[in-house]
């Protein structure tokens, strides 16, 4: 959803430049059916135009026809929309099976503080460090740290929420094999942007891209030209030294999350030794590669294998 979350900081600006006081809407948690999920964002004016989404229509409603009535007049305010007896009244609202919808909303004024907030927001949504908002529940004072790794959007303590802000979630798959294949279509599923890259021309003939972006090129050259940033994950997945040996090397020079290699225990020992000697990677950078790749399920077929690597990347990337 960063391409969405773009839109809602983009639109802020503009009506920050404009002078419009702005409710800067943030999802902080979810239970039951919810379409959105935490980390979600709406930026609304007085007059009730607004970008961005919270649920699937019938929150935003009520909220903003609130909003036009003069309430949220508060610096920052937790409100509730669902089950639960601090819920707001909205007969008009229903979440269906009993389920729960928490906001964080920040009423700013058109002034330094808000354009500075916007621009960390930008930085990081377009590609820089992964971000952490500390934002202080009673009194909104916010404050940007560097995240050290990535985790749950949003994680609530009692007087503080805490919203990672980072671009969004990419996969780069280095070399077409049937693993690879289902690799792509599972991260697509799951929302990711998905780069294939592989030089060699036989590779394409029955791969189905789907979204994913198709590099005809050495997947090393692919990562030198684009360094991987926060909310990266690369994976090689073809047993070919030449295309995942390179990989490998270039992939740990970037700031990926997740970085993996295709191959049994034995191969996988044989590769660390000639990342060491003829790499130049210490152990350091070979304790970033996760070799061999994805969760020990058992795998044995292209789709059981794909399976255990994106549930692995998953799991990486949510802090667990």
């Amino acid at each position: 959803m960063q391409a969405l979350d773009l839109e809602v900081v983009e639109a802020a600006r503009r009506w920050l430049a404009e002078g419009h006081e702005l409710w800067w809407c943030t999802v902080l948690s979810t239970f039951g059916s919810a379409p959105r999920a935490p980390g979600a964002l709406l930026v609304a004016r007085a007059d009730g135009r607004h970008v961005g989404s919270l649920s699937g229509g019938c929150v935003e409603e009520d909220f903003l026809a609130r909003l036009t009535t003069g309430a949220f007049r508060a610096p920052v305010q937790v409100i509730a929309y669902g089950a639960g007896s601090d819920a707001i009244d909205a007969s008009r609202v229903g979440l269906p099976c009993g389920g729960r919808l928490e906001v964080l909303v920040e009423h700013w004024p058109a002034d330094r503080r808000a354009f500075r907030e916007l621009e960390v927001y930008a930085e990081a949504l377009r590609g820089g460090p992964l971000q952490e908002r500390h934002v202080t529940l009673d009194t909104g004072v916010s404050q940007w740290t560097t995240a050290t790794a990535p985790g749950p959007r949003v994680e609530l303590f009692a007087r503080e929420a805490r919203i990672r802000v980072g671009p969004a979630a990419r996969l780069v798959i280095a070399g077409i094999s049937p693993v690879s294949q289902y690799c792509a279509q599972f991260a697509q599923s799951l929302g990711f942007e998905v780069v294939v890259c592989d030089p060699r021309p036989e590779a394409w003939a029955d791969f189905i891209p789907g979204d994913a972006r198709c590099r005809r090129e050495l997947p090393s050259e692919y990562l030198r030209r684009h360094p991987a940033h926060s909310m990266t994950a690369v994976v090689a997945l073809t047993h070919d030294p030449r295309l995942d040996d390179l990989t490998m090397i270039e992939a740990v020079r970037g700031s990926a999350f997740y970085v993996g290699v295709m191959g049994s225990q034995r191969t996988s020992a044989n590769r660390a030794e000639r990342l060491r000697r003829s790499g130049g990677l210490d152990d350091e950078a070979l304790a970033r590669i996760r070799m061999p790749i994805g969760l020990d399920l058992g795998s044995k077929t292209p789709a059981e294998i794909a399976l255990a690597t994106m549930a692995d990347v998953v799991r990486v990337m949510r802090g667990r």
